[in-house]
C-alpha cells in the first residue's frame, strides 16, 4: 500500500466519556424534566403524578431510571457514530455502482479508468481498490517475479490494505451488543425494585400506603418498559451495522477477486 495513503476511518476511541456525558445527560433529564415539580399533585415530586402525565410517571420509577436513560443515550450516540464513519468508509457514492464500475473498467483492461474511479468514490473501500490496482502496475513492470508470484503480490497487497483500512468499522459494537443484554437485564432489576416496594407497602402496618403501593407498580412498569425498549433498540443498531460491514467486505473481495482474475487472464 502506498506510504502517504492513510485510512479515513476514525471512529471516537473514547466510548467512556460518551458513557458519562450520557449518564450526565440522563440524570439532568430525570431530575429537571420528569421530576419537574409541575408533573406532580400540589407541585411536590413526592406526591402522585397529575392524571395522564407521562413524564411523572417515568420520574417514579426511581433511580433505575437514570441508569437505563444511560444506555439509551449511548446506543444512540454509538450509532451515529457508527453511521459517519462506515458512511467515510463507503465512500461519496453507492457501493454497488462502484464495484460494477470497477468491474466494467477491468474487463475493459483500463486500469488507469479504475483508479480514476476510486480517486472519484474516495473512502476506504476504494483506497484498498486503489493500493491493489497500483500494485497490479507495478508487478506488471516487474521482469523477475513469475505470473504466480505476481498474483500473490497482488492479493497480498489487498489484505494489507484492507487489514490498514476496516479495523475501526467495528468499534464500539461490542458495547452496543452489551447493551442488547444490559438494557433489559438493568429493565428487570428495575421490575424486581419495584415489586420488593408494592409488596413492602401490603406489609406495611395500619393498612396499605397507596402511594408508596403506586410508586413502586410504577417503578416496576417504567422500568420494564425502558429495558424492553433499550435493548430492542441496541439489538437493531447491532444488526444494521453488522449487515454495513459485512456489505463493506464483501465489495472489497468481489473487487479483489475481480482484480487477480483480470491479471491472471491478461498476462500469460
Amino acid at each position: 500500500m502506498e506510504k502517504n495513503q492513510k485510512t479515513k476511518v476514525k471512529g471516537v476511541n473514547s466510548s467512556s466519556m460518551i458513557m458519562l456525558a450520557c449518564l450526565a445527560l440522563a440524570i439532568a433529564i430525570y431530575y429537571f424534566i420528569f421530576g419537574n415539580p409541575s408533573n406532580f399533585v400540589n407541585n411536590d415530586p413526592n406526591n402522585h403524578p397529575l392524571d395522564g402525565n407521562l413524564l411523572g410517571t417515568i420520574y417514579k420509577g426511581g433511580f433505575i431510571v437514570p441508569l437505563i436513560q444511560t444506555l439509551l443515550l449511548t446506543v444512540l450516540a454509538l450509532s451515529v457514530e457508527r453511521f459517519i464513519a462506515i458512511k467515510k468508509a463507503e465512500g461519496k457514492g453507492n457501493l454497488t455502482v462502484f464495484v460494477h464500475e470497477i468491474n466494467g473498467a477491468l474487463s475493459a483492461g483500463d486500469i488507469k479508468g479504475a483508479k480514476e474511479i476510486c480517486a472519484k468514490q474516495e473512502g476506504s473501500v476504494a483506497n484498498v481498490v486503489s493500493s491493489a490496482l497500483t500494485k497490479y502496475e507495478q508487478v506488471e513492470q516487474d521482469s523477475v517475479m513469475s505470473k504466480e508470484q505476481k498474483i500473490l503480490a497482488i492479493q497480498k497487497e489487498i489484505e494489507e490494505a484492507t487489514a490498514l483500512e476496516l479495523p475501526m468499522l467495528s468499534q464500539n459494537l461490542p458495547i452496543i451488543a452489551t447493551i442488547t443484554t444490559l438494557g433489559t437485564l438493568m429493565g428487570l432489576l428495575g421490575t424486581v425494585i419495584g415489586m420488593i416496594r408494592s409488596f413492602a407497602s401490603l406489609a406495611g402496618a395500619g393498612g396499605t400506603d397507596s402511594i408508596a403501593l403506586s410508586q413502586g407498580i410504577s417503578e416496576a412498569l417504567i422500568n420494564t418498559a425502558f429495558g424492553i425498549a433499550t435493548g430492542a433498540l441496541a439489538v437493531v443498531s447491532y444488526n444494521y451495522f453488522t449487515s454495513r460491514i459485512d456489505s463493506v467486505t464483501y465489495c472489497i473481495d468481489e473487487v479483489g477477486f475481480s482484480i487477480v482474475n483480470t491479471y491472471a487472464a491478461s498476462h500469460k
